[in-house]
């Protein structure tokens, strides 16, 4: 393996490594996927919206971020309310039961919807900025150029292909969650992954 494709390798694996974990950007592109609703749009701006904040790392964009503590504070606080309000309505469907036909019919009304959401957790998660401009952007900053844009187009690959695969994949599931029990531990451990994250914004700094 030579240099350039050793690179790439990290960059996938630290782009794997970081994204593969459960948390609010990923259940919601789950559930977009298992409705069928609006998918492709939302496993591209997950993608896109990934690859601009790897590629702000690598330009060294987290050094801004660390010197700015009152941005990620505003930043932390807004995306607090909108979690503890999105674990609300999964709750919500959590009591009212359903099947993926009655999910799909009660999904976000239209694309609109969708991608303000979609957008809102993404960018309004602080985390996400530790993860890709700061993390990412160390590591990748500790390469000269062009190695440095070789890790970050690594990690945006491995980005592509997780949401891809998270987004698309998640229709084989169709049968499972045909049924109403499946449906409601999907929405409960939703809500409660989407509280913890909006709580944990709250206290920690």
């Amino acid at each position: 393996m030579n240099s350039a494709a050793l690179i790439l390798a990290t960059g996938l694996g630290a782009g794997f490594s970081l994204i593969i974990a459960i948390g609010a950007q990923n259940a919601f592109v789950l559930r977009q996927g298992l409705t069928r609703r609006h998918t492709g749009w939302v496993v591209a701006l997950c993608a896109i919206s990934d690859a601009v904040l790897i590629a702000a790392g690598v330009l060294g964009i987290g050094v801004v971020i660390e010197t700015l503590p009152s941005l990620v504070t505003v930043i932390r606080v807004a995306g607090g309310i909108f979690l503890l309000g999105y674990a609300a309505m999964a709750a919500r469907r959590v009591v009212k039961g359903g099947s993926l036909e009655t999910a799909a019919l009660n999904a976000a009304p239209g694309l609109g919807a969708t991608i303000a959401t979609c957008l809102a957790l993404t960018w309004l998660n602080p985390h996400v900025y530790l993860d890709t401009v700061v993390l990412l952007g160390s590591i990748a900053n500790s390469h000269p150029n062009p190695d440095r844009w070789i890790l970050g187009a690594g990690a945006m690959i491995a980005s592509l292909i997780w949401f891809t695969a998270l987004g698309f994949g998640a229709r084989l599931l169709g049968p499972l969650f045909a049924r109403p029990g499946a449906w409601r531990i999907l929405d409960g451990v939703i809500a409660v992954v989407m509280a913890t994250l909006g709580v944990l914004m709250f206290v920690t700094g």
